[in-house]
């Protein structure tokens, strides 16, 4: 399928977002947290009698926020593996209707190629498709640039996607810090993402990909709100796992920014420039659809006129205590600027799974969606 396949016009453009599979951990347990959903969007149903009367739903290409993995240590290439014979679960889509970046347990330990396993087995570029089966000339969307910043449209939408990195100022990182909470991402990728916000801003719908959101947008994503206090009062392990040498306090969003930690610079440039950028997506933060750790929910808007939305996590395993499976999906109406954001329950642990009506939002864009980029 490629772009010219879309007939464009009047269609409603759907975008399904979702993250956090941590495939093998979920495998483990007798779970297909990727290949479940996928069946279940195709198809309906899922895989226990309680899910089986979950609708299947439309999706023109996905966006994954990252950490296919569920690696403590370095992730390996069994897992990876796993992670691509589920996506063959695909009846009906192409594993290329896919765009996905790199969360914090993908990454490769500190001392490794950046971005070893995941541009192996991920590969949002199609670099290695012997081992990913992607194959870049089969996007329905062309991507430009590279795996850790890339671009691509749809219609007027343009999104920029963002991949989580080391901080490479850190004594310690993946390994020795487990998944090493707290978002990283480099100065080349900043200053790329403010010129293409730049280059965009006032002609496109400006979308924004990561592993993580921003401070103090969605559920848990202010200062310390990834910990909890034990009856010692002292920090431990809640949403992340806890260690104090790995910036505990910046667990839950975008914490390193070009070497600096808390730097803030994504949040100023928003503040500098409202509206400049329609949507973020991120994920990180397993939790339920009603949880509002710190007043803060799963959607919000933002630095006067980005909405936020937390799409985590597919998972049900991993952080067991706060993961219920679920995702969303958004609908784009050709000529309006609103946006319908649906929430799939993906099993029925904590609602019946199928959609999730009280959990629907309509945000509004900065200018109308258009086929005609």
């Amino acid at each position: 399928m490629t772009a010219l396949e879309y007939p464009g016009g009047d269609r409603p453009f759907h975008l399904w977002a979702n993250g956090c599979a941590h495939v093998i951990h979920d495998r483990k347990h007798g779970r297909e947290s990727l290949a479940d959903a996928l069946r279940q969007s195709e198809r309906g149903g899922g895989p226990t009698g309680d899910d089986a009367g979950a609708p299947a739903f439309d999706w023109d290409i996905c966006i994954n926020v990252g950490d296919y993995s569920a690696a403590i240590g370095p992730p390996n290439d069994e897992e990876g593996a796993e992670i691509v014979r589920q996506f063959g679960a695909l009846n009906h889509h192409r594993r290329e209707q896919i765009y996905s970046v790199c969360g914090n347990h993908d990454r490769d330990p500190l001392g490794e190629p950046e971005g070893r396993w995941f541009r192996r087995w991920i590969d949002p570029m199609g670099e290695n498709t012997a081992t990913s089966g992607v194959d870049r000339s089969r996007y329905p969307y062309p991507v430009h640039g590279t795996w850790d910043r890339y671009w691509f449209d749809v219609g007027n939408i343009r999104f920029l996607m963002m991949s989580d990195v080391n901080e490479r100022s850190q004594v310690l990182g993946r390994g020795p810090l487990g998944g090493n909470p707290g978002g990283v991402v480099a100065a080349e990728t900043f200053d790329w993402w403010a010129d293409m916000v730049e280059r965009s801003r006032g002609e496109r719908i400006v979308v924004t990909v990561h592993h993580y959101v921003l401070k103090e947008t969605t559920v848990a994503s202010g200062e310390w709100e990834g910990m909890k206090k034990g009856p010692d009062g002292a920090w431990q392990t809640d949403y992340h796992g806890y260690f104090a040498e790995g910036t505990p306090n910046g667990a839950s969003y975008l914490y390193w920014v070009a070497g600096a930690p808390d730097s803030g610079r994504f949040e100023r440039y928003l503040e500098q420039n409202p509206g400049a950028v329609d949507l973020w997506f991120g994920g990180h933060t397993h939790t339920n659809p009603d949880d509002e750790r710190g007043g803060k929910s799963h959607i919000e808007t933002r630095y006067g006129g980005t909405t936020f939305v937390n799409a985590a996590a597919l998972t049900r395993h991993f952080v067991e205590d706060h993961a219920m499976p679920h995702s969303r999906v958004l609908t784009f109406a050709p000529g309006s600027r609103e946006v319908r954001i649906r929430c799939y329950m993906h099993t029925s642990e904590h609602r019946p799974a199928g959609w999730y009506d009280a959990k629907e939002r309509r945000i509004m864009l900065g200018k109308p969606f258009t086929w005609a980029g």
